[in-house]
């Protein structure tokens, strides 16, 4: 797995490729706990090269957004494809977050 957070002019954006799985979400969490620390007013993920994500990838982003939200930021996950659309779907967070 690959990640990078980078400040844009009007969103932080967060990119992810590879697996999002049990053995690489605790990788993530810091980085998220320091992105969510400073309460951002808008978080784009982008996953259109995560090819694989499980229920601790899921677990991980489910926990920014709700850090992210609770702060009042708005968040947003661009380019789910593939298997992680399927289970995105299945979970119904296409219903929860805004999904493009």
């Amino acid at each position: 797995m690959k990640f990078s957070i980078s400040p844009q002019e009007d969103h932080v954006l967060v990119q992810i490729a590879g697996e999002l799985d049990s053995m690489t979400a605790p990788d993530l969490r810091p980085s998220f706990d320091s992105l969510a620390d400073e309460s951002p007013p808008r978080v784009v993920l982008d996953l259109s090269s995560l090819r694989l994500i499980d229920s601790s990838g899921v677990g991980a982003i489910v926990s920014l957004f709700k850090r992210v939200r609770a702060a009042g930021g708005n968040f947003e996950v661009r380019g789910v494809q593939g298997q992680p659309r399927s289970i995105f779907q299945v979970l119904r967070l296409d219903r929860v977050f805004k999904i493009d």
